[in-house]
């Protein structure tokens, strides 16, 4: 298979002429016209090497190469260095944040093949870095003690929140069959790949076939949704082909973010207990709140310790009849890590727009929110690391 090179460079007539060059000499060709598409393209695709411009107007190259070294999913990525600049003081700036070569633009197409050759000679091919990885997702449960509490909702833009704070590979399993909603607000009807891997066995589910039914989303997050189909719901019992989803997941993603919906299912029971995080949703209501108490209590039973459990308060309609989270948190006997203000007529429009809440509204107090638990979450995982 022909080694893969990405072009990152805001001159479109760079990239063209850059781009032919290389596929003459029989390299495959991805390009991305700024920073953030070029870091993007760099999780999705993973290319066996990057040819990066330095200076373009909205991330500069050192800022992608900066970004790049801290997402482990393309830290170890070589990247070539591309740029009109000739100070030796920028050439040590691109060395400092992560750069493996520099070339000075312009150049000829024989010293550029020769440095690319260099590079993948001494990085190694994809397949063979693949060969090597140990990755491992940090997984997030979401769950709550009864249904309609806004689980699947908070999953999508938790996913979405984590791919912007991290720019790392982040997939969303939803893993309800029968009772999928994501797929309906996401415009991606008749997802079958769950239902798929449920029904068969076990050895069938490969890392490569979970890969293949991973849907890409514009929030940068990969899915594997649920279907709506009622009398799939049965298949919530196929404990061991959940075991081997995870699996697969877990080697794919660096944050897998897992939808249990809500009570302990048999899946969830299996699975829960894996998770580096498990994230509780509740409402201020009285019931929900005894019925989430008893459910931290269940979870404790399944060996998941108090600290690894995180609790969203999530007051989804305007209402004097919910409590305030001091009264929820002394009523629930946990802590509560962030409080989620009703946002109504926010989640109509990420509806209609088939996105997250969060990408319709960046800047809006939902967004932070998020963010915030979203922060709590990757402060954890540091804290265990």
């Amino acid at each position: 298979m022909a080694e893969k090179i990405l072009i990152v460079d805001d001159d479109v007539d760079t990239l063209r002429l850059v781009g032919l060059m290389l596929q003459r000499q029989g390299y495959q060709i991805v390009a991305a016209t700024n920073g953030q598409q070029g870091i993007s393209k760099a999780v999705e695709e993973q290319p066996d090497l990057v040819l990066l411009d330095v200076m373009m107007p909205d991330m500069d190259g050192y800022e992608v190469t900066r970004r790049l070294r801290q997402n482990l999913a393309t830290a170890n990525l070589p990247i070539l260095m591309f740029t009109a600049k000739t100070q030796l003081d920028d050439k040590v700036a691109g060395f400092e944040v992560g750069a493996d070569d520099y070339l000075t633009k312009p150049t000829h197409p024989t010293e550029l093949q020769a440095h690319v050759k260099a590079l993948l000679a001494r990085a190694g091919s994809r397949e063979k870095r693949k060969e090597t990885e140990t990755q491992q997702a940090n997984l997030i449960g979401i769950l709550s003690a009864r249904g309609g509490l806004g689980v699947s909702t908070l999953a999508i833009n938790l996913a979405a929140g984590l791919f912007s704070r991290t720019q790392a590979e982040v997939g969303l399993a939803e893993l309800v069959p029968g009772q999928g909603t994501l797929g309906l607000d996401l415009g991606l009807t008749n997802q079958k790949a769950l239902v798929k891997f449920l029904s068969g066995a076990p050895s069938d589910i490969t890392r490569e076939q979970v890969r293949k039914a991973l849907v890409p989303h514009i929030s940068g997050v990969k899915l594997l949704l649920a279907s709506d189909r009622p009398s799939d719901i049965h298949l919530v019992s196929q404990v061991v082909q959940y075991e081997a989803i995870l699996d697969q997941l877990a080697s794919l993603m660096r944050y897998a973010v897992l939808d249990l919906g809500s009570g302990l299912l048999p899946f969830a029971q299996k699975l829960l207990p894996r998770c580096n995080e498990v994230v509780i949703v509740l409402e201020g209501v009285p019931n929900t709140i005894l019925h989430t108490r008893e459910l931290i209590k269940e979870l404790a039973k399944l060996g998941i310790k108090k600290e690894a459990v995180t609790v969203a308060l999530n007051n989804r309609i305007r209402s004097d009849t919910q409590l305030p989270a001091s009264v929820v948190q002394d009523k629930l006997e946990h802590p509560i890590a962030v409080t989620l203000t009703p946002a109504p007529e926010l989640l109509t429009q990420a509806t209609r727009m088939q996105t997250a809440a969060i990408l319709c509204q960046p800047d809006g107090v939902t967004a932070k929110q998020i963010l915030k638990l979203v922060d709590h979450l990757i402060q954890n995982e540091n804290k265990e690391a």
